[in-house]
């Protein structure tokens, strides 16, 4: 039972990660791409957390971790970037 659950939830990662791609590429403002960028990590910390529970492997948590805080420390530059009157 756990297998199917994890199985759709990794498609729904997958097309959701797709479509965060595309408003990457065709975001028509920089504002539009960070949180593109910042969906993506966070999805990619979703897949590696699935993919960890569904292998039994909990070493690859640890990426997980890094991989979340590195997308918090974008937001946060990006943020302040934004703060300090660089809009487009």
């Amino acid at each position: 039972m756990l297998q199917w659950v994890s199985q759709i939830v990794l498609a729904m990662l997958a097309v959701s990660f797709l479509i965060a791609l595309v408003r990457l590429v065709k975001g028509p403002t920089l504002p539009d791409r960070v949180v593109a960028m910042d969906l993506i990590g966070v999805i990619v910390v979703g897949l590696i957390v699935v993919m960890a529970e569904s292998t039994q492997v909990r070493a690859t948590l640890d990426a997980a971790v890094v991989i979340a805080l590195i997308g918090f420390l974008a937001t946060v530059a990006y943020a302040t970037y934004v703060e300090r009157g660089h809009q487009e």
